[in-house]
């Protein structure tokens, strides 16, 4: 698993995954991103008992500075077809973030820029720290926001987007949390690291499968007509309320006790 750009570390059900090229503020380069492709497809097909939650965070200053001056500077040797499959092959790494099974938590500080925001809006939770710097920094480079957007737009929304894809401009933690590309912001590195622990206890309170089943209808409405999104929720709950988690469930909040999955059912 993972590779020399991309430390992964285990504790008990838990993963981090760390973007590990401090030197360059982690931007992508081709390695970086299929070592992320390559990660998360392995830990997409671990069992729920198993991995209940990854989280995704960057050594050194900066979470993630966008992409690396020496990818770039390669890429204007490129032809057209080259550069679609190169950029074809960042795309599938998103999307290989955005579909894993598990909850992903961004654990974000110091900078997230053009592709790091894509990371962001891939996750489905975001802390970041009160100084963060954010931008869909492209433009400034005469280059666009065009691979990350269609999970950002799902994230901000459009009017949002055409504010700042086409400025370029960087914004504080402040808005990112206004514009819904952050859900929570934290003093400190000390304050967010507490409230990440605090909220990986939440999700190893909740049923491993049920945790995965509404990610999986969160994510699989996306393309569905009203009565075809009424069809997958009522297959989806009646699937969860009949299986053996959910059977424990309701079975132990009837009688007033943890249930089995719960870490601290025998204290």
């Amino acid at each position: 698993m993972a590779g020399s750009t991309v430390r992964v570390d285990r504790d008990g059900p838990i993963a981090s995954v760390t973007l590990a090229r401090p030197e360059v503020r982690n931007a992508f380069n081709s390695e970086l991103i299929a070592d992320l492709h390559a990660t998360f497809d392995e830990l997409a097909a671990q069992p729920p008992e198993a991995l209940r939650a990854v989280v995704l965070a960057g050594d050194g200053p900066a979470f993630c500075a966008g992409a690396d001056v020496t990818w770039m500077r390669a890429s204007l040797a490129l032809s057209v077809e080259e550069n679609e499959a190169d950029a074809g092959r960042l795309a599938a790494m998103l999307e290989s973030i955005d579909i894993c099974p598990v909850p992903v938590v961004a654990r974000i500080h110091g900078a997230a820029l053009g592709g790091g925001m894509g990371l962001c809006a891939v996750a489905d939770i975001v802390l970041a720290t009160a100084d963060t710097a954010f931008g869909f920094t492209e433009t400034r480079l005469g280059i666009l926001p065009a691979i990350i957007s269609p999970f950002v737009l799902r994230r901000i929304g459009e009017g949002h987007a055409r504010a700042l894809f086409l400025t370029g401009e960087r914004f504080g933690a402040g808005r990112a949390q206004d514009i819904g590309l952050v859900h929570e912001v934290l003093p400190d590195d000390a304050t967010l690291d507490t409230r990440l622990g605090a909220l990986l206890d939440e999700l190893l309170a909740a049923g491993p499968t049920a945790v995965r089943a509404a990610k999986a209808v969160v994510l699989e409405q996306r393309w569905l007509d009203a009565e075809a999104r009424k069809t997958q929720t009522v297959q989806a709950m009646a699937r969860q309320r009949t299986s053996a988690e959910g059977q424990e469930g309701l079975t132990a909040f009837l009688e007033r006790r943890p249930p089995d999955w719960r870490p601290d059912r025998g204290s």
